[in-house]
């Protein structure tokens, strides 16, 4: 446990950085679930709505800092080439 108030600070703003990256990281697999769900089901317009949703989520999360800018890119890819499967 840190002794200095500097170090004590640092400890309890990772604490709330860290829930709230969490909750970031939760709300963008919960969308990109509901983005597969759908195209699993071959519903091409819930997988419309769903594909808008999950890229917005996966931008947000990456100007945060949550995921890496090329995996972001990388996830947008794969979800554009899955929307295209569908039609």
């Amino acid at each position: 446990m840190p002794n200095i108030k500097s170090a004590k600070k640092r400890v309890r703003v990772t604490r709330v950085r860290t829930l709230r990256n969490k909750i970031y990281r939760s709300e963008l697999k919960t969308t990109i679930k509901k983005f597969l769900a759908a195209v699993s089901a071959g519903d091409k317009a819930a997988a419309e709505a769903a594909y808008i949703a999950a890229v917005k989520k996966v931008d947000k999360a990456s100007a945060r800092g949550i995921i890496h800018k090329n995996k972001a890119a990388r996830k947008k890819s794969q979800f554009t080439k899955m929307l295209n499967s569908l039609g």
